[in-house]
Formats: structure tokens, C-alpha cells, sequence
């Protein structure tokens, strides 16, 4: 087993913005560093929100690794151009992505069974921006498992400095199992640093999967840390926080996120809690049934501080 095996924050559109990113740095940490949701190309233009994302003021304190999705080679450039604009000097090329609205368009997984135009973007990429360290994030396919090996020989040829697995299909989104066989197959073949991601949602699951993929560079966590954000420090220190000590990072963290919210957005009280109840979606799914469901039923601010109150008392 490899000495170094370093823990990432995968992105979740919606949830893990520089917001969040900030927040959990301070008060959680415990990650090499964080990637942001995808930036893209929407109607001709690149997503507001998604460049205000990447703004190195935004993400002061943490390493960022910005993430682009695209579906040719003109959108790609056009997406690293802004990373490198802003100083960026690493960026992650997103070929995992599920969303059918997505994926019919060639984007993220569903370009997998497209080994042509992956080819094309990921050269493209690669030549033009050759001081940018460049990763890519895929799935085991669209359809069929096999469609990543197609792949292995230009991943493993081309100048990147990473590769992240996530071993499901993208027609599975999130359900069902994730295919351990299929993605042994591709860690046998690849020879890129690579990292696992999929369904590690504690610190037994990483050790698992350390154990049996000994030559992984680390594991890139998503859904795992958004449910317990102290999931890569408890991993990292070798040990579990108190009930005590999380329950009160997850209140600091809480009111940092609340705060900041509520001076970026302009929609009022109500799109500030609609906002705060997406924090919730992940985080602690095994506290009291009751009072999660409080939060999510609050149509007040108050209220819902209350219901955020009682929970944390659980």
C-alpha cells in the first residue's frame, strides 16, 4: 500500500459551493482539497453563478480544483480559458455526469460511448492549455462497463494528472450497486494516479477500499461527506469525533453558511430558506425523524432556526 492516499471533496451541483466549501474548511476539514460543481456553457454564455464560483476571493484558504463540463471542444476552451484567466492552474474535465438533460447532449457520462469525441476534447485540452494539470473525472460507461477501457489507452497516453472512477453506469444516476469488478478491470490497466469515488460513507468503507485497490492515489467523497462532514477529519486523525464535538462544528458550521447566504442573497427571507433546507438534504440522515422533518416543513425563518435548535439537541 502506497504511503500517501489523500481524500477529496467531490462536487454536488446545488449543495457544494464555495459557501459551503468555506464553511466546511473551517470547521471541518480534513480533505486535500475540494472541486467545484461543473462550470458549463449555457444559451452561449458561461453560468453567472458558475464563474462566481471559480473566483479565487471566493475560495481564499482552500485548494479549489475547478471542474468544467462540456460536449466539443469549443466549449471546453472556452470554459479553461476563464480557469486560466483567473489563475487556476489545475482543472478537472467532467465525464461522469448522469443527468439525461446532460447526457443526451454528449455531455459528461453520456460522451463515454463516444470515444471519438473524448478523444477530441481531452487532445484538444491537453495541447492548448499545457501549463494547466489536467484530470478527468469518469464513469465505468453510458451503457456497458467496457466503455472506459476503450478509453485507457488515451487516458493512460495523454499528459493528465489524475483519473477519478466512479463505477457506476451513467444510465444507474445513483442507484443500484456500484460494479467493484469493473472497476478493478480499469485499475489493473490504468496508469494514471487514480482515485475512487462512489458510496464511501464511512471511515470502514475507505479502509475497505484502501485494502483492496492498494495502489489508489485516494478517494474523492461526495454524498458521504455532505451526510457527515467530518468524515475525512475522523479518517485523517484516526479517530471519530464526539457526538458533542460535531454536533457543535455542524453549528458553527450552520450559522456560517446561514450568514453568508443571507448577505449574498436578494430574494428575502423565503429564498433564504428555501436555500438553508437544501443544507439539510444530506446532512445527518439518521437524526431524529421528527425534527428533520420540522425543518423541512418550516415556512418561517424562525421556525425553521427553532426546528435547526431541537435537532442538534438529538
Amino acid at each position: 500500500m502506497q504511503d500517501s492516499f489523500n481524500l477529496r471533496f467531490s462536487p454536488l451541483q446545488g449543495y457544494t459551493d464555495d459557501v459551503y466549501r468555506q464553511a466546511h474548511a473551517r470547521c471541518f476539514g480534513g480533505v486535500e482539497c475540494y472541486y467545484s460543481p461543473f462550470v458549463r456553457v449555457e444559451h452561449g454564455e458561461i453560468r453567472r453563478k458558475d464563474v462566481r464560483d471559480v473566483e479565487p476571493d471566493n475560495n481564499r484558504g482552500l485548494r479549489l480544483v475547478p471542474q468544467l463540463i462540456a460536449s466539443d471542444t469549443e466549449k471546453g476552451e472556452r470554459i479553461l480559458s476563464l480557469f486560466a484567466d483567473k489563475g487556476w492552474q489545475e482543472a478537472d474535465v467532467n465525464l461522469g455526469c448522469p443527468f439525461p438533460v446532460l447526457a443526451k447532449r454528449h455531455n459528461g457520462a453520456g460522451m463515454l460511448p463516444h470515444p471519438d469525441e473524448v478523444e477530441q476534447l481531452l487532445t484538444t485540452l491537453c495541447e492548448k492549455f499545457p501549463q494547466m494539470r489536467l484530470s478527468v473525472k469518469l464513469r465505468l460507461g453510458w451503457e456497458r462497463p467496457d466503455e472506459c477501457l476503450a478509453l485507457l489507452p488515451l487516458l493512460n497516453r495523454l499528459p493528465l494528472a489524475d483519473v477519478i472512477v466512479h463505477p457506476r453506469l451513467g444510465k444507474q444516476q445513483y442507484k443500484g450497486m456500484v460494479d467493484m469488478e469493473g472497476f478493478r478491470t480499469f485499475y489493473e490497466g490504468c496508469e494514471k494516479p487514480l482515485f475512487y469515488n462512489g458510496d464511501l460513507l464511512t471511515t470502514d468503507d475507505i479502509d475497505r477500499i484502501r485494502h483492496e485497490f492498494p495502489r489508489l492515489a485516494g478517494a474523492v467523497i461526495g454524498r458521504g461527506l455532505l451526510a457527515n462532514p467530518a468524515l475525512a477529519l475522523e479518517y485523517t486523525q484516526g479517530k471519530p469525533l464526539t457526538e458533542e464535538e460535531k454536533r457543535e462544528r455542524i453549528r458553527q458550521m450552520h450559522t456560517d453558511v446561514f450568514c453568508r447566504y443571507a448577505d449574498r442573497l436578494e430574494g428575502g427571507d423565503q429564498q433564504l430558506l428555501m436555500k438553508m433546507k437544501s443544507f439539510w438534504e444530506y446532512l445527518l440522515p439518521d437524526a431524529d425523524r421528527k425534527a428533520r422533518k420540522a425543518i423541512h416543513k418550516a415556512t418561517r425563518l424562525e421556525a425553521y432556526q427553532q426546528a435547526v435548535n431541537n435537532l442538534l439537541k438529538f
